[in-house]
């Protein structure tokens, strides 16, 4: 069969790369160029005629910069006589315009979606989007990849003791939160919280215990922060011995490393949907997992018209299995 070619631009080029490592294929030849005044030209630096072609690429900060060269890319192979192009996006950006919460608010989300199908992508692959309905934007296939069963796996690890709950940060993350519980085989407690405007949050009350316990905070992204360590604050004082705090999306923007330095929890777990090599500088206590093996057990199922479901737990298992041999 055709090997595929995995194109890396700016946002998630480290990714992109491990994602090749576990395939076995080099990475494609791509240059993303910046004229003077902002315009962006994306050059392929070999043919992909005839070939599958995956993009891997977060739109995250600077999102219209990144997203950009994402629809310039798709736009390159198409003209270029790709078989096929799959946009291979782990952090999903405008997802939280998912809906018109508001009158006259757009629903951005939705404009993606349709801007990477008139670009020309034939298929999207994301991860923990904000709001699952999304993925009905599309008039393409487009596949939603949870990371929450590495994070699970990690905390079996880090936490194996039956004294640990974990918290959804408020109504709308239950189902999350619900899910790595499970997992853990843990309670769930659920902070009752009330957002006044956009990145600003006042934890309310808290539904269930977590007195004596260690708690293990979840969400799909963090931002700001400031969700998050209002929802610290509350169960710290609630009585909790240790938080641990996890997400699968860490956009950190402005003061939000300064204030997970200064929550004072165990450890703040993320994965690599957006790079997160500068932040880990910045703040040690930060886990970063990777979610190359899901990503890359993706493209192999898409490139054998496999099984997708197989294949991701496939991937999990091996994981687990490399977990376990590591800590013999």
């Amino acid at each position: 069969m055709k090997k595929p070619i995995v194109f890396a631009l700016n946002s998630s080029k480290e990714l992109a790369e491990q994602i090749c490592e576990i395939l076995g294929v080099e990475l494609g030849k791509c240059e993303v160029k910046h004229f003077a005044d902002g315009e962006i030209l994306v050059e392929l630096g070999e043919s992909v005629r005839g070939k599958d072609v995956f993009f891997v690429q977060s739109t995250n900060k600077p999102v219209n910069d990144n997203l950009m060269e994402l629809l310039i890319g798709i736009d390159a192979c198409k003209r270029a006589s790709a078989a096929t192009i799959n946009a291979i996006i782990p952090y999903y950006g405008y997802a939280r315009q998912d809906r018109k919460a508001k009158p006259r608010q757009p629903i951005s989300s939705k404009l993606v979606a349709s801007l990477l199908e008139c670009a020309g992508a034939d298929r999207v692959v994301t991860m923990d989007l904000h709001a699952t309905q999304i993925q009905g934007f599309f008039d393409i296939p487009a596949d939603d990849i949870s990371g929450l069963a590495l994070i699970g796996e990690y905390f079996k690890t880090v936490e194996p003791g039956n004294d640990v709950v974990v918290v959804s940060p408020d109504h709308g993350g239950t189902v999350r939160a619900r899910r790595l519980a499970e997992q853990l085989n843990a309670p769930l407690a659920i902070i009752d919280k009330r957002r006044p405007k956009p990145n600003v949050a006042e934890a309310m009350n808290l539904i269930g215990d977590v007195n004596g316990k260690t708690a293990i905070i979840i969400d799909d992204m963090v931002d700001t922060a400031g969700t998050l360590t209002a929802g610290i604050k509350m169960l710290k004082d609630k009585g909790a011995k240790k938080v641990y705090a996890a997400c699968s999306h860490a956009i950190l923007s402005g003061p939000a490393v300064e204030r997970l330095k200064n929550a004072g929890i165990e450890e703040f777990v993320c994965t690599n949907t957006i790079d997160q090599r500068a932040n880990q500088e910045a703040y040690p206590p930060m886990r970063v997992i990777s979610v190359a093996p899901l990503l890359a057990a993706t493209i192999n199922a898409i490139e054998h018209d496999s099984s997708l479901s197989s294949a991701l737990q496939n991937a999990i298992v091996e994981e687990e299995e490399c977990v376990d041999i590591a800590n013999e």
